[in-house]
């Protein structure tokens, strides 16, 4: 939970500073702009009139897809877009968390297997197996030690002791992915409550205007419109990144039940070498 909350507060600082850094260059540009238009006209009413006007260097202007996103994210009402923004944060917390969780959980299980059976069936030596085991980490090693603990047990015991260990580990990989589940679904919802807040919004206008002019409405449809646009992006990046998730989680569960059968096997051939 700590490394979520380390990624949460380093996004959540990123994105005030985006928006801070926004607000602050829509500030300059206001002042700027009425800085020229003033001293333009300090300067023709006290210069003489050239016939060939001079070149002037024009500042360059922002353009590009993100100057585009951080423009429609001001205008779109801040009490909303924040409230996506942060949905979209928490939730890419919860995904990078868990993916790099998953990333550590993969291991060699082939070499594991190997080098587990070489200590069992050519060495004899359970605890070098045992060693191995403990030293190597993911699910699928934590498995192997509980298993080869339960080995003075029997082959029954062993078996039911990797079963239960291995629903455990399960359960493990899944953690934390309801969460990400729970963002998916807030984030339209966000958008769609300041849909709706806009057309109150935008009724409101008619009515106090008493015109449905479309200058009128057009504040708060647009409001409206960017917030259930935004919502829809956030829950399709977290979506993207679950549905990845849950690939890798079925990957490892698919590897933790092969290389159980694998464990049960050599602890079968350790037993009758005995």
């Amino acid at each position: 939970m700590k490394k979520i909350f380390a990624i949460i507060a380093l996004m959540g600082v990123f994105t005030f500073g985006m928006t801070q850094t926004a607000s602050a260059q829509d500030e300059s540009a206001d002042s700027a702009a009425t800085e020229q238009v003033d001293s333009a006209a300090v300067d023709t009413a006290a210069a003489p009139v050239v016939d060939e006007a001079e070149p002037v260097d024009a500042e360059p202007v922002e353009t590009g897809m993100y100057k585009d996103i951080k423009t429609k994210f001001i205008e779109g009402s801040a009490g909303f877009m924040a409230l996506v923004a942060i949905a979209l944060i928490i939730g890419l917390a919860f995904c990078i968390e868990r993916i790099i969780y998953l990333a550590l959980s993969k291991v060699n299980t082939v070499k594991l297997i190997e080098d587990v059976e070489d200590a069992l069936i050519k060495k004899n030596d359970l605890e070098g197996a045992k060693a191995i085991a403990r030293d190597t980490r993911g699910p699928i090693a934590s498995i192997f030690y509980q298993g080869l603990t339960r080995m003075d047990d029997g082959a029954d015991a062993v078996e039911k002791s990797v079963v239960a260990y291995g629903a455990v580990q399960a359960s493990k990989l899944e953690s934390g992915c309801s969460w990400i589940t729970l963002f998916i679904g807030m984030a339209p919802s966000l958008g769609f409550l300041g849909t709706v807040i806009g057309m109150v919004k935008a009724f409101d206008d008619i009515q106090a205007a008493g015109d449905i002019s479309p200058t009128v409405v057009a504040g708060g449809m647009k409001v409206a419109l960017l917030t259930t646009i935004f919502g829809i992006v956030v829950a399709l990046i977290l979506q993207i990144f679950y549905n990845y998730i849950l690939a890798e989680i079925e990957g490892l569960t698919a590897k933790m039940e092969d290389s159980t059968i694998s464990l049960l096997d050599i602890v079968a051939k350790y037993n009758n070498k005995k």
